[in-house]
């Protein structure tokens, strides 16, 4: 995926030192506070949060619009779906 720079979030969090499943319930609780429509960016360590944040995006019904690798970091811009 790549960068959507005219994106701007509504919300950032930052799970940098976090590991599975932490980056997921971090995000999973902000999104919940979203309203639908609203984006969140995500920047995340855990190699594993790429499978595991992208995997929880798809179930819950919400977008990945971008996923970017900033070495050592991963940056998740998403979309609150339902």
């Amino acid at each position: 995926m790549s960068a959507k720079s005219d994106i701007v979030p509504t919300k950032t969090i930052d799970v940098r030192g976090l590991y599975c499943p932490e980056p997921v319930f971090r995000t999973k609780i902000e999104m919940e506070r979203l309203a639908i429509g609203e984006i969140i960016k995500v920047i995340a360590d855990d190699p594993a949060s790429e499978e595991d944040i992208s995997r929880w995006v798809s179930r819950n019904g919400h977008e990945l619009l971008s996923v970017n690798m900033i070495k050592p970091d991963l940056e998740f811009t998403i979309k609150k779906g339902k």
